[in-house]
């Protein structure tokens, strides 16, 4: 019986294999259409099964949970500060151990006579006996090694570091490497698939926090640098875990009013940039779901294409039929036809989608991925792929291959035999391939409003008031760590002098940190005449900048009213500080604020100028209060120039970093144009803009050939009646109403729906991955409308033709 059944198949598919060669032109469209659907969809379900599905490469993952502060925040990692990570993992019962990491430790990394310019992790004692991650070469460092400030000078390397910078020797371990201007010995390499617990960031190297934070700062509870997670004891839920922390937080609050908030905490899972893991899956998860429409607008193009040609095979089935082949058997054929189209189709899908996937890989991205925040993310064809293509496959067989079957199951052998390929739909009513050809309209619609919305919202972006003018402007990020003592202010000075002689240089300042590069946080802010610095009675908690005279000019930031800060605000002067408009209008309301007092990081400041609003971490943030504080007048810790010339970055980024590494040789300069600094911010809209516009492509591809499958085969089922038509004199409109009216009648209504729905049901689903979406909005409708015109004028041209250069006589002839 099995035997039977097996070569039964191998004839059906032999059969199927001989008629599709013999249709090329069927055969190549149907491939093609089934590989970018299928290969859109197996590229999709790769960069979901990768940041979603796949598990962290730690034991036991599942019961890992990262700590976080209830209120809801955007890309901020940060937790705690050390002493307070101390206190929880002391006084909590609900988790069997915590650990925590600093991710924002860099520099360079001297070895022998090489340099490098590294980032990594400062973490706990614990940090990997907590994840129960084990070395590939040597060992970690344990809680055991810690004893206080500066006592565990270690270091493990990552894969992908000990490979690139130690070409992978083993030797390595034991040797002393220097980091800045710290020594560290190196004591192991991770295995090579662990990357710590974010997927999107690959640390170059671990060492002790007590090596990385200096002894006042391991005491300090102001700063909050680790990121902490744990796991929690058996039978216990995040739940209650999330109470027992909240409550330990409102203790430390009692004990510690002036730096500790007492603010509840909550769990999450780790690994996408903490609460950015909403936004993340939120988009995935919509892409994913436009993906699939792709997939069955080319499932519908190829059912309407299937019954086509089954009913121009009618007469052949037909007798078929009338030789003793049973209905089943000839639907078995025509569904192994459709299965045998969708494996060739799945397997060229496959193929580009595994290509695409490897190109996403970590150092295969395009310049504006692969600086964004999710460069490091690993992607690629695992099981899992393999059998999502599988079944897109599958099912994409069944649902185009189900539509001829049914048709012939219900058919007439006797009359398909009397009269030929026939439809026995009246012209009048619809038939089911009227209705799959409005399915694949109202999904083309849907995909083409979708990707005029992320341009609509890219362009609003792309013209958002940013507060200032990253156009034509350099920045250098200078890291002062590594050289020794205090960095002179005259330095300082002496640099921005030097970069505004640079030729072509026609503005330059400083500041710590420039917009959109992470590390803001917000600062307490007292009013005058506060004697209790506790955080609640602070009134509000704003970014703070520290700038130099120069950079409101070189950053195109516009000073509403006031004065710019200036070299003679020193410490021997009266504090002085520059807000924004929303920190003026937050503060004082309407009252002017110029002359006005304020008490932040212990000094009382006075109000010279304020400064328009602007984007300060991500684009879709509301207005957030800013305070700018002279150079002059504060510490010097991390220093980013910023320099404005009108010649090309190529030619400022070299001489700009020769200019300055010549006046200080010792700290690492990182020279880049301020576009491409902002490059992790812009990479959201631009890369859902990308997908949108790919998916709108081939759903318009997709109805390009759907209207012209029905229009063409419509002109070749009544050439007759059309000859007829022209020899009694009927007129051009009329003859175009009969050849193509159906088609472009079923293009207006699917349109029509397509809009409303795609304004009723997808302005939420578009909400999540594009910028101030709005499908209603009237550029993007009137856009939609032209689109699907235009479309429908292409696809229908062609048949349209043949249609009005028919001829009776010749028709006749043939007859």
């Amino acid at each position: 019986m099995a035997e039977k059944i097996l070569k039964d198949l191998l004839l059906d598919i032999r059969y199927a294999l001989r008629v599709l060669w013999k249709s090329p032109a069927f055969t190549l469209v149907a491939l093609l259409t089934l590989t970018l659907g299928i290969g859109t969809n197996v590229l999709v379900f790769g960069i979901v099964n990768a940041v979603l599905f796949r598990p962290l490469e730690v034991s036991d993952p599942q019961n890992l949970y990262e700590l976080r502060l209830k209120p809801w925040t955007a890309w901020k990692l940060l937790t705690t500060s050390y002493p307070a990570f101390e206190d929880y993992q002391q006084r909590n019962t609900t988790f069997s151990g915590l650990a925590g990491f600093d991710g924002y430790s860099g520099g360079r990394l001297r070895w022998g006579n090489a340099v490098k310019i590294v980032s990594g992790y400062s973490a706990t004692g614990n940090y990997f006996d907590l994840l129960g991650v084990q070395p590939a070469i040597g060992r970690f460092f344990h809680e055991a090694d810690v004893h206080g400030p500066n006592s565990a000078p270690y270091m493990v390397l990552s894969d992908g570091l000990w490979r690139s910078a130690f070409n992978a020797d083993p030797g390595v371990v034991g040797t002393t490497v220097r980091l800045g201007k710290d020594p560290f010995m190196v004591v192991g390499v991770a295995p090579p698939r662990f990357h710590g617990t974010e997927r999107f960031v690959w640390p170059d190297y671990w060492i002790p926090v007590v090596n990385h934070f200096d002894a006042e700062y391991l005491r300090d509870r102001t700063g909050h640098p680790l990121t902490v997670f744990g796991r929690l004891k058996p039978g216990v839920t995040p739940e209650q875990a999330a109470e027992n922390l909240s409550a330990i937080a409102a203790q430390l609050a009692k004990e510690y009013p002036k730096t500790d908030t007492g603010v509840p905490l909550r769990l999450i899972r780790p690994g996408l940039y903490a609460d950015e893991g909403d936004v993340i899956r939120g988009s995935l998860y919509s892409v994913a779901g436009l993906a699939l429409l792709v997939l069955v607008a080319a499932c519908a193009n190829l059912a309407s294409l299937f019954a086509a040609r089954a009913a121009d095979r009618s007469r052949e089935l037909a007798v078929r039929v009338a030789l003793g082949a049973g209905r089943w058997r000839l639907v078995r054929q025509l569904l192994t036809e459709a299965m045998v189209l969708s494996m060739l189709g799945g397997a060229a899908g496959l193929i580009i989608a595994s290509l695409l996937l490897g190109a996403l890989n970590r150092g295969s991205l395009p310049s504006f991925m692969a600086q964004s925040p999710y460069s490091h993310l690993a992607v690629g064809v695992d099981v899992g792929v393999y059998l999502a293509a599988l079944i897109f496959t599958l099912v994409s067989g069944l649902l185009f291959g189900m539509i001829p079957a049914r048709t012939v199951w219900q058919s007439n052998p006797l009359q398909a035999m009397k009269s030929g390929p026939v439809d026995s739909t009246p012209l009048r009513r619809l038939a089911l391939r009227d209705l799959l050809l409005g399915a694949q309209i109202i999904i083309c619609t849907l995909l083409v409003t979708a990707s005029l919305v992320a341009v609509r919202g890219m362009v609003r972006m792309l013209h958002t008031p940013l507060g200032f003018d990253p156009q034509n402007a350099m920045v250098a990020e200078m890291d002062w760590p590594e050289v020794e003592g205090n960095i002179p202010l005259e330095k300082t000075k002496a640099m921005i002098d030097a970069a505004r002689g640079i030729p072509g240089v026609t503005a330059a300042g400083t500041t710590s940190k420039v917009p959109f590069t992470g590390g803001l946080r917000g600062v307490p802010v007292y009013p005058p005449g506060t004697t209790d610095f506790s955080l609640n009675n602070s009134v509000l908690a704003p970014y703070r900048f520290t700038i130099s005279p120069g950079y409101f000019e070189a950053a195109r930031t516009r000073l509403i009213s006031g004065r710019d800060v200036s070299w003679r605000d020193t410490a021997q002067t009266p504090y002085v500080a520059i807000v924004n408009e929303t920190f003026a209008q937050k503060m004082w309301g309407d009252t002017p604020a110029i002359g006005q007092r304020f008490i932040i990081l212990g000094h009382l400041r006075q109000v010279v100028g304020v400064a328009e609003n602007g984007k300060y971490h991500e684009m879709q943030e509301s207005p957030e209060p800013v305070v700018y504080l002279p150079l002059s007048q504060s510490d010097q810790w991390h220093v980013t120039f910023v320099v404005r010339s009108y010649r090309a970055p190529n030619e400022m980024a070299p001489e700009l970093e020769r200019i300055l590494s010549a006046m200080e040789t010792n700290a690492p300069i990182t020279v880049q144009s301020w576009p491409d600094a902002m490059a992790g911010a812009l990479f959201a809209p631009r890369a859902v803009t990308l997908a949108l516009g790919v998916m709108g492509m081939l759903a318009a591809m997709l109805a390009v050939t759907g209207i012209f499958g029905m229009a063409a085969y419509n002109v070749s089922r009544r050439m007759k009646e059309l000859g007829i038509r022209v020899a009694l004199g009927a007129r051009t409109k009329h003859v175009m109403s009969v050849a193509v009216g159906r088609p472009i009648v079923l293009l207006g209504a699917g349109s029509l729906v397509g809009l409303l729905l795609c304004g009723v049901f997808a302005s939420r689903l578009l909400g999540q991955i594009v910028y101030q979406a709005n499908p209603r909005d009237p550029v993007v409708v009137v856009g939609a409308v032209l689109t699907m015109a235009m479309l429908g004028i292409v696809a229908s041209a062609i048949p349209a033709l043949r249609a009005l250069a028919v001829d009776p006589s010749k028709l006749l002839r043939e007859e």
